[in-house]
């Protein structure tokens, strides 16, 4: 059986608090599902996604975009994996403006992807029911964690896939952190070693996260193989299945 794929994805244009929860949430996932887990984490730092044009290009070009920078290089491994968990700082009550790039660029290609692959002509996109998880951290308590966790959400649903979240109390839509207006970048990190409320909340939102992202993915698996009879009939689900039974990447040009 194919291992389950965690892509983890540092929103942040720096090396700190983000990358700190993510990392947990991995350490999560990876103790879930033991050896049957590949985890990767990509960050966002030093990489270069330019704003959606609009051009159409994607959509007459098989979903290649006519912008040429690190999107198609994080569209590869979005595509290939599993599990997805973001983690990202709350910028001006959202996300970083270069991860919101890539998630626009994302969405519009895959039009252009499977334009022709699922019905002529028709824009839509399959069910590719990918497990995402959300984690968003601010320099404030009340920063605009759960309105920037609400859009990763949003993006989950139109991408036909699903949003998982941790355990309760300490996560409700999401794994939510505050670095008490500490704007360093070990601040979450020292936070925790001192065993602080929120920090060590967090911590165990972001491994819940984790864990529980890599078994709704098993249970997805699961349950697709178990009705592949029934979900070969529909195209819309094709491109899972593909990705299912050989353990290989969803192809794109």
């Amino acid at each position: 059986m194919p291992a389950i794929k965690v892509l983890g994805i540092c929103g942040s244009p720096r090396k700190g608090n983000s990358h700190f929860l993510l990392t947990k949430a991995v350490e999560g996932a990876k103790r879930a599902g033991g050896k049957n887990v590949e985890a990767e984490i990509y960050s966002l730092r030093g990489k270069t996604f330019q704003p959606c044009q609009a051009c159409s290009f994607c959509g007459k070009h098989d979903g290649r975009c006519a912008l040429k920078d690190d999107f198609e290089e994080l569209r590869a491994k979005w595509l290939a994996a599993d599990v997805i968990l973001y983690s990202v700082p709350v910028y001006h009550m959202g996300v970083p403006g270069q991860l919101k790039c890539f998630i626009d660029r994302l969405g519009n290609s895959m039009f252009g992807v499977y334009r022709l692959q699922l019905a002529e002509a028709k824009d839509t996109l399959p069910k590719l029911q990918k497990v995402i998880g959300c984690i968003a951290q601010g320099v404030h308590i009340f920063a605009g964690q759960e309105h920037t966790m609400t859009s990763l959400i949003n993006h989950a649903l139109v991408m036909q896939c699903i949003p998982v979240t941790g355990d309760l109390w300490e996560a409700y839509i999401g794994c939510g952190a505050w670095t008490q207006n500490d704007i360093e970048r070990d601040a979450l990190e020292k936070l925790a070693a001192a065993r602080e409320l929120s920090a060590a909340a967090a911590v165990r939102a972001a491994a819940s996260l984790g864990a529980r992202c890599v078994q709704m993915a098993m249970i997805v698996r699961a349950g697709v193989l178990a009705m592949r009879d029934v979900l070969n009939k529909d195209p819309l689900y094709g491109p899972l299945l593909e990705r299912l039974e050989a353990g290989n990447p969803t192809r794109v040009p």
